[in-house]
């Protein structure tokens, strides 16, 4: 019987792959359809915030945006680049 060796890399791989699965299973189930660009609104119920809250998110600089013609945009990779940064991982 042939060993088979799993790599770092293999690992890596995998992990992307299942993050992307589970992302499209959740995306599918909340109703809330994901793009690049996305409204004040999209956002506010993506991260189930208030108005107020998305405000103090940009006021503070956690959330970037773009602002054109009075319309505020949020870029979707962006948003979850912030939730990756303040992860928090706590050993028990």
């Amino acid at each position: 019987m042939a060993a088979n060796i799993i790599t770092t890399e293999d690992l890596m791989d995998f992990k992307s792959d299942l993050l992307d699965e589970i992302k499209e299973i959740v995306i599918n189930q909340s109703g809330v359809k994901i793009k690049k660009w996305m409204k004040s609104k999209e956002v506010r119920e993506l991260l189930s915030v208030s108005a107020g809250t998305l405000q103090t998110l940009r006021i503070n600089g956690t959330l970037p945006y773009s602002k054109i013609g009075g319309v505020i945009y949020y870029d979707y990779s962006e948003i979850v680049k912030v939730f990756e940064e303040h992860k928090i991982h706590n050993k028990y």
